[in-house]
């Protein structure tokens, strides 16, 4: 099937990539977007198959080598377009685009949905705001080989492009749902996973728990950490040791030195990199 090809950055294919930035069109259409050849290729190798790529060999860093992902998705029916650079430059929402747009089913997932393992390790967001630290979080967590990553009443969606963006793709390589704090915490009981929550309100230091058994490390919105519930619902609290003269960490750098200190105790190494 030929492709078709796209010259105009006022074309309604391009307007309706642009719309799917928006949450309530993501909702109504059960889509979202991936740019760029690193993040559509660990999609891809997690199984997710696109509804329609664009691509534009223009903007391709490696056009010999990328242009075989293009031929491997019409084998497989997807819908190519090729678009030109600058039509595409305007339908793309980064800067210095290299050329892949496409469009995939959005991840749309409850707790009740996650299968885990008896000792799995998790990851609770809750409440967190800034699609760049769940991407960033969902980066250590695909590094450190967590099962699962639950944002409890969340602020964004796991579709958000720039969420995907910072993510590097690992949403799609990585479970992961959202759900209220009462059914995550259900979830959890359910299943024997004990809470670790983070918060500055403890004299308890995260290397001084044991984190070998079935564990999910709680981390809470930028500017008002983990609520009430989440806190009285720990096994514990803990807080990460700070000298310096600011009083807090970003969320996902706290999140990230709790986690580690979890694969440290459970002799774990990262899975190894294929990318």
């Amino acid at each position: 099937m030929a492709d078709l090809i796209i010259t105009s950055p006022s074309n309604p294919r391009l307007k309706s990539l642009a719309a799917l930035r928006r949450r309530r069109t993501r909702e109504e259409t059960a889509q979202t977007l991936i740019e760029g050849y690193e993040e559509l290729s660990l999609a891809l190798g997690a199984g997710v198959r696109p509804e329609a790529l664009y691509f534009c060999p223009e903007l391709m860093l490696d056009p010999t080598s990328q242009v075989r992902v293009v031929d491997e998705m019409r084998r497989q029916g997807v819908e190519t377009v090729q678009v030109s650079r600058t039509a595409f430059e305007r339908a793309a929402y980064r800067e210095g685009p290299d050329g892949f747009l496409a469009v995939v089913p959005s991840v749309v997932r409850r707790c009740a949905d996650l299968v885990v393992g008896p000792t799995a390790l998790t990851v609770l967001c809750q409440g967190v705001e800034k699609p760049g630290n769940l991407g960033a979080m969902l980066r250590t967590a695909d590094a450190a080989g967590a099962e699962a990553v639950v944002a409890a009443d969340p602020v964004t969606d796991w579709g958000n492009p720039n969420l995907v963006r910072a993510s590097k793709g690992t949403v799609f390589s990585v479970p992961v749902a959202s759900d209220s704090t009462a059914d995550t915490l259900a979830w959890l009981d359910a299943r024997g996973i004990a809470l670790v929550a983070t918060t500055p309100d403890t004299d308890v230091l995260h290397t001084e728990v044991d984190y070998t058994g079935p564990v999910a490390i709680a981390v809470g919105a930028e500017k008002y950490g983990l609520t009430d519930e989440v806190l009285d619902h720990a096994a514990h609290k803990v807080r990460i040791p700070m000298v310096g003269k600011a009083n807090s960490l970003n969320v996902a750098t706290s999140a990230a030195i709790v986690i580690y200190e979890a694969v440290r105790q459970r002799g774990t190494a990262a899975r190894p990199s294929s990318h």
